[in-house]
Formats: structure tokens, C-alpha cells, sequence
């Protein structure tokens, strides 16, 4: 709280400010901070974070973005050679699970991925074969020992890279928890740590499996993306669910090996090697790989 209190001090100087911490962040701390009438957000790089692949420019691109498209909050501060970024506060409710998969919701949800999607580009680039690539070479070089269940999953995600080719890049989240998305009558979407132009496929992947979402759910979520529903956007999708758990996977492992937090990342870790194998094994995986050709 004291490196918080003196970052308050420097943003704002001469100003009296209330400071409290928020709960929920695994790689970053962030505080609330009433200023005046405002109420802002300082969110406080962690340690290392730049062995996750962050790069903070780019997040603040993004951010900054966001809120251009009506997606993000205001970012009204950065200070790059601290890792510091200020937005403004949302005082908004979370979107449960259960919430998610209503019609209305997902509507909802599904144009404010496409607002941002269809934004202008932004920094940096997200391709998740390479991060699972650079996690894996990164977790190494820090002592960690690679699964076994690696090799595996990086031929099958090899497989799924053969299958779908080259994707149109577009401006990309990369990081749809449930605990990203609030609704202050719009839909808004915060932490933007892992964005970059990547496949819009992927964030809706994302999007899907962090919200345990059934083959329906999945369908309703592209025709409301979309405004009508294709065989082979649900075969990217289900695809692309495999390489969201992929990346989880891998950033449990590498966490394990350089994060100082009281977190259990290796079982993180195998909670997402589980959910990837099993979705290998499912029946249609073989026919989604099959519909590319």
C-alpha cells in the first residue's frame, strides 16, 4: 500500500486522495483511488510481467482504443518507466455466468467484441502458437520443467494451425475472463494486458471457454456475432477453444517459475492441459479439423 500511496502522491500532487486496494488481480495490483469527485483505477505492473509477453504501450494503445469504440474505460494516465496506468472507475455490476448465456447478454457481449474488433489497428501482435512457443522456451531458461503433456498439445495445435492457414488480423482482448466485463448499462471491458492484432476467432474462443459454454451457447454467440450462423465459424471457434486452454496451460507452467505470488499455478496449469485433451478427444474435433480442407 505504500508504493500505491506514493504513485497517488506523484499522479496527483498536492491533491488529497483516498487510496484502497482492489482484489481479483493475479499479475498486477490495483487500487481504487477517490480523488475529488473522481474515482479512478491505478493499476501497478507487477513484477516480471514483461516475461508474460505485456508490453504496457501496447496495453495502453489498447485501452485508449477501447474507449474510442464505447468498449473501454477512459485512460487517463501512463507512466511506461513504472508500469502505472489510470483509468477512470466503473461503478458497474459484474455479468454472472449464467447471465452470459441469455440471449439479450450475449447480444450485447457479442458488439462489444465487434466494436472493438472492427476498430482501428492497434499496437503489437498476439499469436497464440507463438506464446505458448515463448512461454515454454521462457519457463525453460527459468528452470521449470516442461510438462509432458506438451508435445502433444503442440502437435495438435500445429494441426489446427495447418487446417484454418493465415487469419485476417484484427484488434484482440486476448483475456475474456468473466472478470473483464462489467455492465454500466453498456457492456465495458477492462485489463487489456494481452491485446494485440490477432484472430477474432481466438477471442471469441476465449470468450467461450472462460464462460464454460456448450456447443449451443457457442452458436448463439456467433449468430449474434455474426447476425447468422456458418458451419465453419463454429469449426474455428471449437478449434481455437483448444488453443485458448493452450495458453493457459503454458501460463500456468511459466508462472510457476517466476511469479513470487501465493498462487497454485501448477495446478492451474493442469486444469488446462485437462480441459485442452478432453477437447481433442471430443468426436467433432476431428470433423472441425476436417471442414478447411
Amino acid at each position: 500500500m505504500d508504493a500505491a500511496r506514493a504513485a497517488v502522491a506523484r499522479l496527483w500532487p498536492g491533491l488529497t486522495a483516498a487510496v484502497e486496494e482492489l482484489g481479483g488481480g493475479i499479475t498486477n495490483r490495483n487500487f481504487k483511488v477517490h480523488v475529488g469527485d473522481e474515482v479512478f483505477v491505478l493499476r501497478m505492473g507487477g513484477a516480471k510481467t514483461d516475461l508474460l509477453g505485456i508490453d504496457r504501450a501496447v496495453e495502453y494503445a489498447a485501452g485508449q482504443r477501447a474507449f474510442e469504440v464505447g468498449v473501454g474505460p477512459e485512460v487517463t494516465a501512463f507512466v511506461p518507466e513504472e508500469g502505472w496506468l489510470v483509468a477512470r472507475f466503473i461503478d458497474g455490476k459484474p455479468i454472472l455466468l449464467d447471465e452470459m448465456r441469455r440471449p439479450a447478454a450475449l447480444e450485447r457481449v457479442a458488439g462489444a467484441l465487434r466494436a472493438f474488433h472492427d476498430a482501428a489497428p492497434i499496437p503489437g501482435r498476439f499469436n497464440p502458437w507463438e506464446v505458448v512457443e515463448d512461454y515454454r522456451a521462457t519457463a525453460q531458461a527459468n528452470g521449470v520443467a516442461i510438462p509432458v503433456q506438451f508435445m502433444s498439445a503442440q502437435a495438435t495445435a500445429n494441426r489446427i494451425r495447418q487446417a484454418r492457414g493465415d487469419q485476417m488480423l484484427v484488434p484482440c482482448h486476448n483475456d475474456l475472463l468473466n472478470a473483464n466485463f462489467l455492465d454500466d448499462g453498456s457492456v465495458r471491458i477492462v485489463d487489456w494486458e494481452y491485446a494485440g492484432m490477432g484472430d477474432r476467432f481466438f477471442d471469441l474462443a476465449n470468450f467461450s471457454v472462460n464462460h464454460d459454454f456448450g456447443l449451443e451457447d457457442d452458436r448463439r454467440l456467433l449468430r449474434a456475432y455474426f447476425g447468422l450462423e456458418r458451419e465453419s465459424d463454429l469449426a474455428s471457434m471449437r478449434l481455437m477453444r483448444f488453443m485458448s486452454d493452450f495458453r493457459e496451460a503454458m501460463w500456468g507452467v511459466l508462472q510457476s517459475g517466476i511469479s513470487e505470488l501465493d498462487f497454485d499455478f501448477n495446478g492451474y496449469a493442469d486444469k488446462h492441459f485437462a480441459r485442452l485433451e478432453a477437447t481433442a478427444k471430443q468426436p467433432e474435433f476431428e470433423r472441425y479439423l476436417s471442414l478447411f480442407g
